[in-house]
């Protein structure tokens, strides 16, 4: 049942409770007959995250995590573009195939989870969303940010393994969202990587965009690598097959690039490698949050499994970085906050810490990569 809410907001709240409900994959072509983006009203962020935290209202507030400064100097012509990277749980991995013993499954409820991630969302109010294992795009995803402003984009896993669980909201896969006022969309290439020749089960988003103020272009790129121990080498043959691609569609680093990505790969790990020492100059943006500017946060995700507890740096914002300047960084949430439980948890609706970063263009459009 929709409870009322008044008048002012009765109907925003009646939309985004359409989308609260788990469905199959038959239910996707009914959602979005009901919730055509093309046909609605804009939704005010303001309004849609009062209707979140109404849905939250008996879970923990929110935990506070600060923006860090990371360039003295970082006047500029135009506004920064706030990046965000997430891997958001798929919602069928989550209660299905996941098993965090620590993690009640009252928490992982998608009614209550699935308000958390916006909620977070609409805290950092990204620019560019870049989020791994979405399953409820066409239900949730697509129709309430397409309302919200952003240019929408889904590419699923051929064999997502989220089809393996009962009452599933089908595939999970790669979403790339940025906001229309902001960006032109020039191009989009969905990429189903490769590994020793073989198609494999992992796939990446990368689209040109150009900015509406400044009128430079750069690209976007989104991807989620094969996980688990055992499986480094496959790793790097499809982080060196997205750079390939990559290097074309950037022709060859003359076009500005941000890469980002639920990599699967500690730092130790060869795919890792090939990104920072790769001809596109790519650099890793959240080691400038380190002291010596050189070092990986201690996680980006951290969760306990049957197996034990996990706690691992796997999630990267990779940029060009004689192009780019980072000018800030969210800060990750401390152990204290993340509590003796680990993630997920009432207080957040993923095994992963979402990244957020603003980027400016160098001064110098013509300076060499």
């Amino acid at each position: 049942a929709v409870c009322s809410m008044g008048n002012s907001t009765s109907r925003l709240y009646s939309v985004l409770a359409k989308t609260l409900s788990s469905g199959a994959v038959s239910q996707h072509q009914e959602c979005l007959e009901q919730l055509d983006s093309a046909q609605l009203d804009p939704i005010d962020p303001k309004e849609l995250l009062e209707e979140c935290q109404i849905v939250l209202q008996k879970r923990p507030p929110r935990f506070q995590r600060n923006f860090v400064n990371l360039r003295k100097n970082s006047a500029s012509n135009h506004r920064p573009i706030r990046v965000m990277q997430w891997n958001i749980l798929a919602q069928a991995l989550g209660e299905g195939k996941d098993n965090f013993i620590q993690c009640p499954m009252e928490a992982l409820k998608w009614e209550e989870r699935k308000c958390l991630i916006l909620e977070e969302i609409l805290a950092y109010k990204p620019d560019i969303l870049c989020l791994q294992e979405v399953d409820h795009y066409f239900d949730t995803f697509e129709p309430l940010l397409s309302r919200l402003g952003y240019q929408c984009t889904f590419f699923p896993k051929p064999w997502s393994p989220c089809l393996d669980v009962e009452r599933n909201n089908g595939p999970d896969g790669c979403a790339l969202f940025s906001l229309r006022e902001r960006f032109q969309l020039l191009s989009t290439a969905n990429i189903r990587l490769t590994a020793m020749q073989l198609k494999t089960n992992q796939v990446a988003i990368a689209q040109t965009l150009k900015c509406r103020d400044s009128g430079r272009l750069f690209c976007i790129a989104v991807t989620h690598l094969k996980a688990r121990t055992g499986w480094e080498r496959f790793r790097s043959a499809q982080g060196c097959d997205l750079l390939r691609n990559l290097k074309s569609i950037t022709q060859g680093a003359k076009i500005p690039l941000i890469v980002c990505g639920d990599f699967n790969a500690e730092p130790t790990e060869e795919v890792y490698r090939d990104f920072c020492n790769s001809s596109l100059n790519l650099s890793s943006a959240y080691k400038l949050l380190s002291p010596d500017g050189q070092s990986e946060p201690p996680y980006t995700t951290w969760k306990i499994r049957p197996s034990g507890e996990c706690r691992h740096t796997l999630d990267y914002i990779w940029y060009s970085q004689h192009a780019l300047n980072v000018n800030s960084a969210l800060g990750l949430l401390t152990e204290e906050q993340i509590g003796p439980n680990r993630l997920p948890s009432f207080n957040y609706p993923s095994d992963h810490l979402s990244l957020v970063c603003d980027f400016s263009f160098s001064q110098d459009p013509d300076r060499l990569l």
